[in-house]
Formats: structure tokens, C-alpha cells, sequence
């Protein structure tokens, strides 16, 4: 059987399909940008069909620049925006609202009635979750509120929920396949981690009905084949996760202690804790990091909900930049004198501080202040927020007798050699980036790859991740205090409680 692999990676701001070939190489390449939809303050929202329209044109691409045809590909991995909500006519297939992104705060309120009360603990305990509006269910809950007849229809069977990942095996396999995968699943605040399974207590809380709820399988898993018509062929879809744990899976961390963060358009740290399911002191989550063959392993994650999106802020809103990739040669030339800080709140404050209602403000702007310190602040602000993650985990890891290795980066971000220094000098840690920086892609490929057994199993895939170059910190300690120091000051100035 051929080696060629694909895999669907569909973010926040685009979708991207990539056929890789026996040898884990990529092959060929499909990128396409969406709408972004922001109908309210602090809403955020995409149009499903648009979504479904990337899919098919960036598969098309991507088969079509790897110079192969459908019947080529032994097998086809999903990785997909975690935590953003579809619902659909199960009937039709039409969506009856635009898909609510997990960057979207409008349920705070909802989440802050919850938490009056004293149900996150209820929560927490059986998700691994906080309340908040990230998660899908609070949001999958509005939607049977605000559109008409849902909620009834949804009890009758009628309507189907699902993240990403679910619509589109939904669309791709015609209808005949309705199933997510259990990373997704751990992020709906209606999956029970531990048992693995829908809580009826949560859904009833959150008043979802069972009947519209898909089912869960391991990530390496039989999730149907793709409709001929699509791409001229049927293939096998069979394998699922979420983009954060594809890229820890992407990242062959696969051992108890292992760590990566991924730099999109927000950061994202996972950390391996095995088959043990810590449970946080310090506001970060407990998720499932993978299932394979029925055996789960757990992670805990850090989230920060604005990371590549400040860049982007700083090309398109600030107009202080032309090209994303300037940043770093920018920042280098910041005044080293100017110490000014950017808490980019923009939606609100993820872990571990976790303020909904916190909004985005720079300190230490002087008359001398320019574009250079302030794009610096935006690229140090990355780094700041990966240092308040790993302080968190290093307290809860340690408890729990622990101790992580080098944090293996990916996204984005990570291209800046400037960013990643930095980077490693805040944390006062190694940071290593991989010679592939496509680790989501390449995790959804392997899940795929190596159950259609044209890929290496585990230990084949981890001896086979490479190191591009390592960041070792060179910041002197004092210096280092004084910075963090600074942003502590500043985040605390932030935070509505504050």
C-alpha cells in the first residue's frame, strides 16, 4: 500500500491540508484563509460552510501539488480549532447558526451564574475543565437558548452537536459517520475524563440532550471513509485529535514528563503525566492528552488565549508592521533602557489567571516610546504567559513527584529566532524547535498513518522526531527577576478583581 498520508488542519484563521508521503516528508500543500465573524463585542464567530469550503479546496490543492490522486492515500487524519461549537439539521446537514469560536466570551455571564452556584467544583472534578466561556458546552447550551426551536428539536433527535472535527466527518463521509474523538470530547465540559464517557448530570445541568451528543472513539480509530465525490475516491479516515494534543502527539511526546507549547494564534502548553490524572492547585486544566487502543493518557494544560494573534494585531491593527515575520528584527532594536508591557487581553485572560472580562492594556509607554518597544512587549508577552504556565505546572508536576524535561516548541511564532531566545531566557529553561514545524498536521498524519500500517508504530515515530536548533538562556538572573517582576505588576493592574 502507498505511504502517502493526509492530514486536515483546520485552525482558527485557515484551513490547511497536507499530503505527506512514506518517509513523514510533506508533499504537497493546501492553505486557504476564512471570515472571521465578530457580530458583538467580544463575539467571535465562523461561517461552517465557508469551513467546509476551505476543506474540500485545500485537500484538492494538496493532492494536486503532491502530483498523486485520491486512491494514493492510505489514510486521512483530522486535526481541528478545539473547543468551537457547530450544530446541524441532522437531516439536511445545514448548520442553524454560524459556528461559536472558542475565543467567543459571550456565555461569561452564563458561566459566572454557574460558578454562584458551586458547581465548577462539580465540573472540575469530572472534566478536568474550569467554567468558563472557552469550553463548548456553555456555548452549545446559548445556542439551544437564542435559536428558535432548537432546544426542542435537539431533544427530539433532530439536531446534531459537534466541534469541528465532527461536522467534518459528518460532511466527508456523506452523513454516515457521526463521532468525535476523546481529546475533543475532553474539552465540552460534558465528558466525564475519568469513566470516559458523556456526564448525564452535566448535560443535564447545562439542559443538552444525550440524543444530539456524537459518539467517542480512540484517536487512532475507524471513523469511515470520504465520500467518492469529494476527491475522486473513497479514504479511510483514522485518525482524530484536537490541535493541541495533535501537536503534542505531532511532537512524539509521548513519554510521562515530556512538554510542548504550541505558538499560534494562541499558546498552548501540554505536559504528559502518564496515565495519572493530576489534578491542579494552580488554575491550569487536566485534559486527555491522547486514547490509543482503548488506553488514555492524561495532560496538563496550559492555555493562553492571544499569542500569534497580538502579532497579527500589531500588522493589522497597529499598522506597525508590514509582514508578521518583521517582528523579531523589530524588537531587536527596542530601547533596552524602556521596559513596557503589553498584557494582551484582548479576549479576556486564560490560564492560570482565568478573567473573562479582563481587557488588553500596555504599561511603561514614555515619550520615547515607539513601534520597536512596543512590538517587543507584544513578542515578550508570549513569553511572560508561557513563564506563568510552567511556573504553574512545575507546582503542580512537583507535587505529584514530577519533573519535566526541555519544552519542545512548534507554530507559528516559533520560525523568530529573537522570540525563541527570549523565550528561553524568561523561562530560564532549553527550548528545542523540531526541523518540522508542522507537528499538528504531522500528528494527525501519524495517528492516521500508523493505523493504516504504513507508518512507525510509537517508538518508530518518537526515535524519528529531529531537532532543528536548541535556545539555551543567556539572561542574567537579575535581569530576569526585574522583567518578571514588571509583568506581575502589570498583570495584577489588569485583572478586573484587581
Amino acid at each position: 500500500m502507498s505511504g502517502y498520508v493526509l492530514a486536515i488542519d483546520q485552525g482558527t484563521t485557515s484551513t490547511r491540508a497536507i499530503v505527506f508521503d512514506g518517509k513523514m516528508k510533506v508533499a504537497g500543500v493546501g492553505q486557504k484563509e476564512f471570515t472571521q465573524h465578530y457580530p458583538k463585542p467580544s463575539w467571535v464567530e465562523h461561517d461552517p460552510e465557508e469551513i467546509w469550503s476551505s476543506v474540500l479546496f485545500t485537500v484538492r490543492k494538496a493532492i494536486e501539488a503532491a502530483g498523486i490522486t485520491a486512491k494514493d492515500i492510505a489514510g486521512l487524519g483530522i486535526t481541528n480549532q478545539r473547543e468551537t461549537v457547530v450544530v446541524w439539521d441532522r437531516e439536511t446537514g445545514k448548520p442553524i447558526h454560524n459556528a461559536i469560536v472558542w475565543q467567543d466570551r459571550r456565555t461569561a455571564n452564563y458561566c459566572e451564574k454557574l460558578k454562584r452556584q458551586d458547581l465548577e467544583t462539580l465540573f472540575t472534578r469530572r472534566t478536568g475543565l474550569l467554567l468558563d466561556p472557552y469550553f463548548s458546552g456553555t456555548k452549545l447550551s446559548w445556542l439551544l437558548t437564542n435559536v428558535k426551536g432548537a432546544r426542542a428539536r435537539a431533544a427530539k433527535g433532530e439536531l446534531c452537536f459537534g466541534t469541528i472535527d465532527t461536522f467534518l466527518i459528518w460532511r466527508l463521509t456523506g452523513g454516515k459517520s457521526y463521532l468525535t474523538d476523546a481529546t475533543n470530547a475532553s474539552r465540552t465540559l460534558m465528558y466525564n475524563i475519568a469513566s470516559n464517557e458523556w456526564d448525564e448530570r452535566l448535560l443535564d445541568i447545562l439542559r443538552v440532550p444525550a440524543a444530539m451528543l456524537p459518539e467517542v472513539k480512540d484517536c487512532a480509530a475507524d471513523f469511515g471513509v470520504t465520500d467518492p465525490r469529494h476527491f475522486g475516491a473513497e479514504i479511510p479516515i483514522l485518525g482524530v485529535a484536537g490541535d493541541q494534543q495533535a501537536a503534542t502527539i505531532g511532537q512524539a511526546c509521548f513519554e510521562r514528563g515530556m512538554m510542548k507549547s504550541t505558538y499560534g494564534t494562541g499558546c498552548f502548553a501540554l505536559l504528559n503525566t502518564g496515565a495519572d490524572m493530576v489534578r491542579s492547585k494552580n488554575r491550569l486544566l487536566t485534559t486527555i492528552a491522547y486514547r490509543l487502543n482503548g488506553e488514555t493518557t492524561y495532560a496538563l494544560e496550559g492555555s493562553i488565549f492571544i499569542a500569534g494573534a497580538a502579532v497579527q494585531w500589531l500588522r493589522d491593527g497597529l499598522k506597525a508592521i508590514q509582514r508578521a515575520s518583521d517582528s523579531g528584527d523589530l524588537a531587536a532594536k527596542a530601547d533596552p533602557l524602556q521596559e513596557v508591557y503589553l498584557v494582551p487581553a484582548f479576549t479576556g485572560l486564560g490560564a492560570p489567571y482565568w478573567d473573562p472580562d479582563a481587557r488588553g492594556a500596555i504599561f511603561g509607554l514614555t515619550r520615547n516610546t515607539g513601534p520597536e518597544e512596543i512590538v517587543r512587549a507584544a513578542l515578550e508577552a508570549v513569553c511572560y504567559q508561557s513563564r506563568d504556565l510552567l511556573d504553574a505546572m512545575h507546582k503542580d508536576w512537583r507535587s505529584g513527584s514530577g519533573q519535566h524535561t526541555v519544552l519542545r516548541v512548534d507554530g507559528g511564532m516559533v520560525a523568530s529566532d529573537w522570540t525563541m531566545q527570549r523565550l528561553a531566557d524568561l523561562l530560564d529553561a532549553p527550548v528545542d524547535r523540531p526541523t518540522i514545524l508542522e507537528t499538528t498536521a504531522l500528528g494527525a498524519a501519524w495517528l492516521a498513518g500508523s493505523r493504516a500500517g504504513v507508518w512507525p508504530d510509537r517508538e518508530g515515530f518518537a526515535k524519528a522526531w529531529a531537532r532543528d536548533r536548541r535556545f539555551e538562556p543567556n539572561m542574567d538572573g537579575t535581569t530576569r527577576n526585574a522583567k518578571l517582576k514588571g509583568w506581575k505588576n502589570a498583570v495584577k493592574r489588569t485583572l478586573t478583581a484587581g
